[in-house]
């Protein structure tokens, strides 16, 4: 399939993507909220600056997007056919460095949950597992 929009429509929609307060991040924000806890966003002096990071339980959750973060549902499995070659390096770099970034975080002794864009739309489920991930 061809692109509908020309190469400078598709350069201000690609740059008006944010990395920080998208909407599956406030949405789990919201859902820590409501379970009773306190938390900072985006610690920049962690590996892969967590996007919500409980200190005094030393646990860090991690939203991602699914396209962005290749994940293994089918939102993770799309692949952009204009510029292949550059988007397959790009997505597959960004995977590996995620994972280098979570055993970093790991090691440093982080408790660590990722949650998929994807799990989003089940939120009751969402929230039993933010739970389970912050009581244990």
């Amino acid at each position: 399939m061809v692109d509908v929009l020309t190469p400078e429509q598709r350069r201000r929609c690609m740059a008006s993507i944010r990395g920080k307060d998208t909407a599956p991040e406030v949405l789990v924000r919201k859902l820590v909220r409501a379970l009773g806890y306190s938390f900072k966003t985006h610690a920049s002096d962690l590996p892969s600056t967590p996007d919500i990071v409980l200190r005094s339980r030393r646990k860090a959750i991690l939203v991602h997007g699914c396209f962005w973060h290749r994940h293994s549902c089918k939102l993770g499995r799309v692949l952009p056919e204009t510029r292949a070659a550059f988007w397959r390096n790009k997505l597959f770099a960004n995977r590996d460095r995620d994972a280098k970034k979570l055993r970093a975080l790991r090691h440093l002794g982080w408790k660590v949950l990722v949650v998929w864009e994807c799990q989003m739309c089940e939120p009751t489920r969402l929230l039993r597992r933010l739970a389970r991930f912050l009581r244990a």
